[in-house]
Order: C-alpha cells, then sequence, then structure tokens
C-alpha cells in the first residue's frame, strides 16, 4: 500500500473518530471505529477498557521494544464554539472537529506509520501501537494501565501536536492543595488574624518564588497559583482559604524534590495531590532524535503534559498540527499536515529500524 493510500484511509478514520464524541471514560465509540481499523488491515490486536494495541507480524523475543502512542479521547468543547465539534468537514484544506488536531491527527498518522512497517522483517526493534484513553484527565485506565500487559519499552514515540518537530522533553506536572489558616470571626469585630488578608503574603511568595536548577531544554520550573476559595457569607471571616497550585516541573528535579522543597519553604500547608507525572526527556544523541535532525527537523522542549508523564523510558513527543490549537473552538488539522506527518514518521523510523 502506498503512502498515499494510507494517507487517505488515515483521514478517513479521522473523520470517523471526529464524528463520535470520545470524552475522557467515555471512549466507547472510537475505541470501536479503531478495533474496525485493525481488522480491515488483517492486523490482531488486544483491547482492554477502551485501549487497543498490537505489535508488528515478525515480533521477534529480545529484541528492543519501540511504542507508538497517541490518544482518542478529547476534552468537551468549550463554549466558544461556531461549528459542530463533531462534523467532521473540510473547509481550505482543514479539517475541522474536535480532537482533530490533538491528538486525532497524531493517532491516525502513527496507525498509518505502523501499517507500513507491520509486516516488515529483519527490523532493530519490535514494535507496538497503543491508541490509548484518559490522557486529557490523566485517569487510571490509560496507557499507565497498559504498560503492565506489554514487554519492557525500550523508547517511545508519543503523537501530540508538535509541527512534526521533535520535543526532546517535557515538563512534568504537580498539582498541590494548599490551605492558609487564620481565626474566624464575625465581620463587625477586630481581627487581626483574617485568613483572607493572610493570604496576600503567601500569594506573593508564590509569585516571587523561583526554584534555582534551569533546564537548557526546558527552562524555569513554572509554578502558578490557579484558584483561590474562601468564604460562604458576607459576614462571616472564614478560617481557611483554599488555593490551588499548579507547578511545571523541569527535567533538573523530581516531583519528589519539588514536594519536599514546598513542604519545607511555602508559608502555608501543601497537599500534592499526586507525583507521578514526571518529567520526561530523550538523549539529544539518540538514533530517533538524530534521524529527525537528518530530515531538517527541530528540536525543543515542551511545556504541555502528555502520557510521557506515565513512561519510565527515554520518549520522544512527534506528531502533525500545532499544540496552540488544542482545546481551542473550532479545533482543525491541515490535511497536508496528515499526509506530511506520515511522510516525516516513516522516514525516521527507516533510518532507526
Amino acid at each position: 500500500m502506498t503512502t498515499n493510500e494510507l494517507s487517505n484511509q488515515a483521514i478517513e478514520l479521522l473523520k470517523n473518530l471526529i464524528a463520535t464524541p470520545s470524552f475522557s471514560t467515555e471512549e466507547e465509540g472510537t475505541a470501536k471505529h479503531i478495533e474496525n481499523w485493525f481488522q480491515s488491515h488483517d492486523i490482531p490486536f488486544k483491547r482492554e477498557n477502551n485501549n487497543i494495541w498490537a505489535f508488528n507480524k515478525y515480533f521477534e523475543e529480545g529484541k528492543p521494544l519501540l511504542l507508538l502512542n497517541s490518544h482518542h479521547d478529547t476534552v468537551k468543547p468549550n463554549n466558544a464554539y461556531t461549528k459542530d465539534p463533531f462534523d467532521p468537514h473540510i473547509e481550505d484544506g482543514k479539517l475541522y472537529g474536535l480532537g482533530s488536531n490533538d491528538a486525532g491527527g497524531c493517532l491516525v498518522s502513527l496507525l498509518a506509520t505502523f501499517a507500513h512497517f507491520y509486516d516488515k522483517k529483519d527490523l532493530k526493534y519490535n514494535i507496538v501501537i497503543v491508541a490509548s484513553a484518559e490522557e486529557e484527565n490523566s485517569g487510571p485506565n490509560g496507557l499507565n494501565s497498559v504498560l503492565k500487559s506489554l514487554p519492557e519499552v525500550a523508547v517511545a514515540i508519543v503523537g501530540e501536536p508538535t509541527l512534526m518537530n521533535l520535543a526532546i522533553a517535557e515538563k512534568g506536572l504537580v498539582v498541590f492543595d494548599g490551605i492558609i489558616k487564620g481565626t474566624p470571626s464575625h465581620a463587625a469585630h477586630p481581627n487581626d488574624d483574617n485568613a483572607i488578608y493572610n493570604s496576600i503574603d503567601v500569594l506573593q511568595w508564590f509569585k516571587d518564588f523561583e526554584f534555582k536548577k534551569e533546564s537548557e531544554v526546558l527552562g524555569k520550573v513554572k509554578m502558578t497559583v490557579t484558584q483561590v476559595n474562601a468564604g460562604k457569607q458576607h459576614n462571616v471571616v472564614p478560617s481557611e482559604v483554599a488555593i490551588v497550585v499548579d507547578v511545571r516541573v523541569n527535567d533538573c528535579y523530581s516531583n519528589g524534590e519539588i514536594n519536599t522543597i514546598l513542604q519545607e519553604q511555602a508559608p502555608c500547608e501543601m497537599t500534592a495531590r499526586s507525583l507521578r507525572l514526571n518529567s520526561s526527556s530523550i538523549p539529544a544523541d539518540h538514533a530517533l532524535v538524530k534521524a529527525g535532525i537528518e530530515i531538517g527537523r527541530e528540536t525543543y522542549g515542551s511545556p504541555t503534559l502528555s502520557d510521557q508523564a506515565v513512561l519510565y523510558c527515554s520518549s520522544l513527543k512527534l506528531g502533525p498540527g500545532d499544540s496552540t490549537r488544542s482545546h481551542s473552538a473550532n479545533e482543525f488539522i491541515y490535511v497536508n499536515e496528515i499526509h506530511q506527518g506520515i511522510e516525516i514518521y516513516i522516514k525516521i523510523l527507516d533510518k532507526v529500524l
């Protein structure tokens, strides 16, 4: 099958995925479309919950395993949509629809690439492709739940929109719940320990604080207070102010180290929701990176989170589409980005496999 034929099939699959709502934990419909795609290509597959995966035809014990992964769940459409988010249609070379860019275009391009290599013999790597669920909500039944059913993964390509440039590192994430204490009282009486007023200095601390280690690829750790909540009645000074702090972690720190620093230094109580979404990277001299550079792709560090966060191997984020379109109103991907994405995936893997 030619690359052009694979691309056209990928685009038709993407239209079916767009037309089928697949919010995180509700991906049954799109999982069925992906099953049908594997069946139409005579590729055996396995499924657990809404995750579907398959191995190359000539899998050989002892070879390192290359993981190809992208997700088929989406966020919910925002209120700014003027187009039907579930109507896949092409205008001026743009394929519109929810999940077209994040990450349907990446997924169908990787599926086409996997089909290209599926029945090739004497590859240097075994290949597994995983079409995963629950990426957008970092849920328990996503890629992380599949890894236990796979052999050890040596290296991974995670399909997210990067304009087919090489994201060789990705920031991790730790979300903290903070509590700023005070003394509750009637609003009519003096109170020198008002939790809301106490929060002024605390919020300023978070605004000014900087983690010392700066990454060459990912830059500084980014810490942002994203939610503040306090009080229920106009005449009652609350006993505490609740805040949420979003920390994007570079590759100089583990999530555990970030937790320790904030537990010791932050001027309020801090509780991490999870420490499992770590930063990720691939060595700049890895064969996959070298292959991409050889065909003119650029390298960079990604500030956004993906399923790389649950992997414990070197991983490269790479895919068609533009990250700035993700979660936007009237989401789209250019049709030629999918054609180009498949061609570039194949060119890179030809040099490695």
